[in-house]
């Protein structure tokens, strides 16, 4: 079935005609297949970025570029403005060869004014083409035919500025076709576009707050780092900060904005305009609550003074920030946008400082995924982190309205990891397949948004319930390329020393057989207070073997996750944020049992969702046996997970994940107040949960019932 995704991005100039040609292909949706973008994109020149006014991409059309004009009357120059529109994008497209046939460019382009408000002749020059919504534009585009839409695929990647990205290591060197290093070449080339909602996420700019939830794998890292690209090059005076937790997300970060701008403006990003800054910083490191303190002249507390100040183990960050937000009463704008990557590790304190260090409107935006908190924490609604204002309204209301950029954006599609490792990460995650629940779910209707879908069964509490992911949220060139138990293997060994020898006989065969790089492969310790002292074995016999490894963050500078050409060894603090082809976890039997298993799972989940292609978890024991067993149910039952769904009472006792609620959810819930017979439905099913009522309903509910 055909669908137009229409993104709106920035459109300032001409904000009036804009949504206008906006609202016109909102009414042929159906008629075209491909990506209708408003103020995207910007093309990279000698004389620098260089601004489209509108874009349409489409397998029937080609490429339309739209120049639009707001009032009645049409620039003088109109001519000249479609001309260069016209060889601005040509030049763009022909310098990509997978767009080319011989000498020849396979794209059809074609460039037309857009004025919905011009009373003037339609009589004009036919290689000039003028249109409005009443007179001409369906002609136009219904005239227009592309014969080679087979390269669709590559030329949205290439307006999407994802080549760079794509085309990020070079695999010349692979000589053996079914190698894994030819696999990855071949995987790599297949993860070609942003979807629809990556688009949104990347391009849509809010005015004000906007938060953008996905799993891991789901792009986060890459269309945070896009989305600064692109606002720096439409905004290039604007003071942006991109701020994270893992201090190796720096480099990477760095590294993405980098080619994005290149890209996008043919030149370096100003970088006394943009900071890529950690959230804490110390004396010799800046950092948004470093920064702040001594901007506004208040005490800084390093991690051994907010251990004294913190009432609790592992709220250090969060009691420094709330103690600068008590001591300042007047906070200077710095900022017109903050960026935050890996909110889930951060508290509400530290979003509200980001908030307040905002120009108005307070551009914000915040990424995370529940699943990868580490710290057994859960992200408040925008509501409770920012807020109140004086007269008891929320200072953030997050809404998704017709029209209009979102400011909530779920992505449920997973572009790193197989079904089947995704699959099992979340069945040991949660503890689907051990004897209790480790976690689960605040709401059901989150599966749904992680992409996995109902095959059998239902939430109701004590029954049985089946889902899986399909091909839309786990799309199945990330499983083909390789038998399901290559991709995937459980590895329980009778001591360290078997151990040890499996890991490292491996990473020599995937050097010297497999045409993997060392940069291909990372090595992950669960434990984070042992991976220096429990690595130096493996790393003895690779030198032995005259394999060089790194220790992220020991043997290098705390920013930088990969060291030249050596494997990288983890804990998984420094692995979050990365990702590699092969991951090998050892030591996994950390994480079957004992306190804090919550947070224990998360770790392995997190771990385990590093891997690109093929992941390798490894361990010792009974302990090492029994995750091995849970594996094996989650691959006799095909993958999916199949589970009784707890009953409140189960759920008291095992660690609940909790998902705001948008805010049309809420709106859902609301209405349900007048008709008692669809919400006891929707209550029985589990599409609703009975923590989701307000105390004012169930108090309602009572009366009526009496």
């Amino acid at each position: 079935m055909k669908s137009l995704n229409i993104v709106r991005g920035d459109s300032k100039n001409k904000p009036v005609s804009s949504e206008r040609l906006a609202d016109y292909f909102e009414t042929v949706k159906d008629r075209f297949e491909g990506t209708l973008y408003i103020g995207y994109p910007i093309i990279g020149t000698a004389e620098g970025g260089f601004q489209i006014d509108a874009l349409l991409i489409t397998k029937e059309c080609g490429v339309v570029v739209f120049s639009i004009e707001e009032g009645t009357n049409l620039s003088e120059n109109y001519k000249e403005i479609q001309d260069e529109n016209y060889t601005k994008i040509i030049s763009k497209l022909i310098q990509h060869k997978e767009l080319t046939e011989k000498r020849n460019l396979v794209v059809k382009v074609n460039a037309i004014t857009y004025a919905p408000a011009y009373q003037g002749s339609q009589e004009t020059d036919e290689d000039y083409p003028i249109a409005n919504v009443s007179n001409g534009l369906t002609d136009y585009l219904e005239d227009l035919s592309w014969s080679k839409s087979e390269y669709f695929e590559q030329l949205m990647s290439v307006l999407q500025s994802i080549t760079t990205i794509r085309r990020n290591k070079s695999r010349k060197y692979v000589l053996k076709p079914d190698s894994r290093g030819a696999k990855l070449r071949k995987l790599e080339e297949s993860i070609a576009n942003l979807d629809s909602k990556q688009s949104s996420a990347v391009i849509e700019t809010v005015e004000g707050v906007q938060r953008i939830r996905g799993l891991a794998g789901s792009g986060k890292t890459i269309i945070l780092a896009l989305k600064v690209a692109y606002l720096h090059a439409k905004n290039p005076n604007w003071k942006i900060a991109v701020t994270f937790n893992t201090r190796s997300l720096k480099g990477q970060l760095k590294k993405y904005i980098t080619q994005f701008s290149y890209e996008n403006i043919n030149e370096e990003p100003d970088w006394d305009n943009i900071d890529i800054i950690h959230a804490w910083g110390t004396y010799d490191s800046e950092g948004i609550y470093y920064n702040l303190c001594k901007e506004h002249g208040i005490e800084y507390f390093d991690f051994s003074g907010a251990k004294a100040l913190a009432k609790e183990y592992g709220k250090e960050f969060e009691s420094v920030c709330a103690k600068a937000i008590n001591e300042i009463s007047n906070f200077q704008s710095k900022y017109d946008l903050v960026v935050i990557d890996e909110a889930q590790d951060f508290s509400k304190e530290f979003l509200q400082l980001c908030y307040k260090i905002t120009t108005k409107p307070h551009r914000l935006v915040y990424a995370y995924d529940e699943l990868q908190n580490l710290n057994k924490k859960s992200m408040a609604s925008p509501e409770d982190i920012f807020g109140k204002d004086c007269s008891g309204k929320p200072i953030v209301n997050l809404k998704n309205e017709e029209g209009k950029p979102k400011e909530d954006i779920i992505l449920y599609k997973c572009y790193r990891n197989s079904l089947e490792i995704l699959t099992t990460a979340h069945a040991l995650g949660f503890g689907i397949y051990r004897k209790n629940l480790v976690q689960m779910f605040e709401n059901s209707s989150l599966w749904s948004d992680i992409g996995y879908e109902l095959i059998d069964g239902d939430f109701i509490e004590g029954k049985m319930v089946e889902l899986r992911r399909n091909d839309e949220t786990s799309p199945k060139f990330l499983s083909e390329h390789s038998p399901v138990d290559d991709i995937i293997s459980f590895n329980s060994f009778d001591s360290n020393e078997e151990q040890v020898e499996f890991v490292v006989s491996q990473i020599i065969k995937n050097i010297t057989e497999d045409e993997l790089h060392l940069d291909d492969i990372m090595v992950i310790n669960p434990d984070p207070l042992t991976t220096k002292s429990v690595v130096g074995l493996f790393r003895k016999k690779l030198m032995d073997n005259e394999i060089n490894s790194s220790v992220a963050g020991v043997t290098s500078s705390p920013d930088i996750f990969y060291e030249g050409d050596s494997i990288t060894f983890t804990g998984i603090y420094r692995a979050k944020g990365n990702e590699a082809s092969m991951v090998y976890i050892i030591n996994s039997q950390y994480c079957y049992e004992g306190l804090e298993l919550a947070k224990k799972r998360n770790i392995l989940f997190t771990a385990m969702t590093r891997s690109k292609a093929w992941v390798r978890v490894c361990g010792y024991g009974e302990a090492m046996k029994g995750l091995e067993k849970e594996f094996q149910l989650v691959k006799n039952n095909n993958f999916s997970l199949k589970f009784e769904y707890p009953t409140e009472e189960e759920r008291r006792h095992m660690n609940i994940v909790n998902r705001d609620m948008s805010s049309q959810e809420k709106s859902s819930i609301s209405k349900h107040q007048t008709n008692a017979v669809s919400l006891l439905e929707d209550l029985k099913t589990g599409k609703i949960q009975k923590e989701d009522l307000s105390d004012n309903l169930i108090s309602e509910l009572k009366n009526l019932l009496s």
